[in-house]
C-alpha cells in the first residue's frame, strides 16, 4: 500500500520540485540583473519594467517573486552580504591556518584580500553597501538597518583580531582596535568607489596593500 502511494504521488512531487527549481532560477536571474543595474546606475534609475524585459518574464511574474522593488532590494542585499561575509570568513580561516601569530595571520589575510581585490571587477562590479549608504533615502528602514548591522559585524570581526594583535605586539602610538577595524572597512569601500570613478582596476589592491604596510609599521612587524 505504501509503495503504491509513493508510486502515485512520486510524479507530482517531482513536478513540484521541478517547478520550484525553475522558480528559484528565475528569482536568481532577476536578482542578478537588478544587481548589475543598481551598481551601474543606481536604485532609482532601475525600473521594474527593465528588469522584467531583461529577465524575459511578465510583470505579474516579477510580483510573484517580490512584493515590490524594495522587497527585491532587501533580498538582493541579503544575498550580497552573505556572499561577502563568506568570502571574508574563508580568507580569515585560511590566513589563521597559515600562522599562529595573530599579526602574521592578519598580514596574510590582507595580502589575500588584496589579491582578491585585484580581480574585484570580475566578481563585484560595484558595492551594494556604498549604494545603500549614498541612496539611503530610496530604501526602507529594514534595508538600512541591514546595512548598519553588516558594518557593525565587520567592525566586530576585525576589532577582535586586532585586539589579539595588541595583546602580543605593542603598537607604536595610541590606537584603538575598533578604529583600525573601521579603517579597513573604509579602505575597502572607498577603494571600490575610487576604482570605479577613476577606472583603475588595480587601485583597490594597492589601497589594501597600503593598509597592510600601515599595520606592519604600527605593530613593528
Amino acid at each position: 500500500m505504501a509503495d503504491r502511494l509513493v508510486e502515485k504521488t512520486g510524479p507530482a512531487v517531482k513536478l513540484a520540485e521541478k517547478q520550484a527549481s525553475k522558480g528559484e532560477r528565475t528569482r536568481s536571474r532577476i536578482m542578478d540583473i537588478a544587481y548589475e543595474s543598481i551598481v551601474q546606475k543606481g536604485f532609482a534609475a532601475t525600473s521594474i519594467e527593465e528588469l522584467v524585459e531583461a529577465a524575459g518574464i511578465t510583470k505579474s511574474g516579477f510580483f510573484y517573486h517580490f512584493k515590490d522593488k524594495n522587497d527585491l532590494a532587501r533580498h538582493l542585499f541579503d544575498r550580497f552580504l552573505s556572499e561577502d561575509e563568506e568570502i571574508v570568513a574563508t580568507l580569515e580561516e585560511r590566513a589563521r591556518g597559515l600562522a599562529d601569530d595573530p599579526l602574521q595571520s592578519f598580514l596574510i589575510f590582507l595580502n589575500l584580500y588584496a589579491q582578491l581585490m585585484d580581480e574585484m571587477e570580475e566578481f563585484h562590479p560595484g558595492c551594494m553597501v556604498a549604494s545603500v549608504a549614498y541612496q539611503e533615502q530610496l530604501f526602507d528602514s529594514a534595508l538600512k538597518e541591514m546595512n548598519v548591522e553588516y558594518l557593525l559585524r565587520m567592525r566586530e570581526r576585525f576589532e577582535r583580531w586586532l585586539g589579539e594583535i595588541r595583546q602580543r605586539h605593542e603598537p607604536r602610538g595610541s590606537v584603538e582596535a575598533a578604529d583600525l577595524a573601521d579603517m579597513l572597512t573604509g579602505t575597502v569601500e572607498g577603494a571600490i568607489i575610487l576604482s570605479r570613478s577613476l577606472r583603475d582596476d588595480r587601485l583597490m589592491g594597492r589601497q589594501m596593500r597600503l593598509y597592510r604596510e600601515h599595520i606592519k609599521l604600527l605593530f613593528g612587524a
